[in-house]
């Protein structure tokens, strides 16, 4: 199973984008992305729901998590 920050990256380049490109559309600075990409910090629910806003997927695609049992 991948940790947050493989999702969140693996996410990122799925779609051609960079951190750069992240950080201008959606505000979040390219550091802050960069240390979560890294699991050096968990990104706060705020910041979760942007990535998921900016991507067009739900929470729980951004995280990785499968609703079917």
């Amino acid at each position: 199973m991948k940790n947050y920050g493989e999702l969140l990256k693996e996410i990122r380049i799925e779609r051609g984008k960079t951190l750069k490109d992240i950080e201008k559309a959606t505000g979040i600075s390219n550091s802050n992305l960069n240390r979560w990409e890294n699991n050096k910090v968990v990104p706060s629910i705020f910041f979760c729901e942007k990535l998921a806003d900016y991507y067009g997927i739900s929470l729980d695609e951004l995280v990785g998590r499968d609703n079917q049992k």
